[in-house]
């Protein structure tokens, strides 16, 4: 039998409609009212649906993070960006191969992308470097390894985080693929890391499909 979760309109505002229809077409969930008027989802059930197939999806993929901070580099400050990073993937059944923290220096940044590319890792987090200040150079560093742009990623971050802040305009954040490597940038925060990945976590398993040959083309 599926799960059962309640939802009240309250738990269900902050979220764009058309994310929703979209998270429940990814996870083949279903919804109904119960007899007080709260929504109940239940996952792992209907139509062609396997039982855990969302989390199969995620388990195969390979995941490289990369925490761009001056003062984590140098020991002066925690890293809780990246760890925040590993727990949503893991939790979602991703594996984590890969994690490194470098400074704000664009030519480590190209090399790790570079090299995690080349090993042929699923999708590079990276999480840092992404504002406006005199060293955030982190979408720079990750245009020049890109092979293709990947603008629907950055912009529903940015719409996800403008909710929330109209700060989040402030994101220069970018997205893109390198051979068959999905490199997606993150907010330097653990808060901007949590809001801004769980925008777009969703559509990844079916976009590292697609990339790795493994999926049909979406109608659109």
């Amino acid at each position: 039998m599926g799960r059962k979760i309640p939802f009240t309109a309250q738990t269900l505002t902050p979220l764009p409609i058309i994310s929703i229809i979209h998270a429940f077409r990814l996870v083949k969930a279903s919804a109904q009212l119960d007899n007080r008027g709260r929504l109940l989802i239940r996952f792992g059930r209907g139509p062609g649906n396997r039982p855990g197939e969302f989390a199969r999806k995620n388990k195969a993929m390979k995941i490289a993070i990369l925490t761009v901070s001056d003062k984590g580099a140098r020991g002066e400050r925690e890293d809780r960006s990246g760890p925040a990073i590993r727990e949503m993937m893991e939790a979602a059944g991703a594996e984590i191969v890969r994690y490194r923290v470098v400074p704000d220096e664009p030519d480590l940044i190209r090399a790790a992308l570079v090299e995690w590319s080349d090993e042929g890792v699923d999708l590079i987090l990276t999480t840092g470097g992404t504002g406006f200040g005199p060293r955030d150079r982190t979408p720079e560093a990750t245009r020049a390894v890109i092979e293709r742009e990947a603008p629907g990623i950055g912009e529903a971050m940015r719409r996800a985080g403008m909710e929330k802040t109209p700060m989040a305009m402030l994101s220069r954040a970018v997205a893109g693929i390198r051979k068959s490597t999905l490199i997606i940038n993150l907010p330097g925060s653990e808060k901007g890391v949590r809001e801004s990945l769980g925008a777009v976590m969703a559509a990844l398993p079916h976009g590292i499909e697609i990339l790795k040959g493994t999926a049909g083309e979406c109608g659109r």
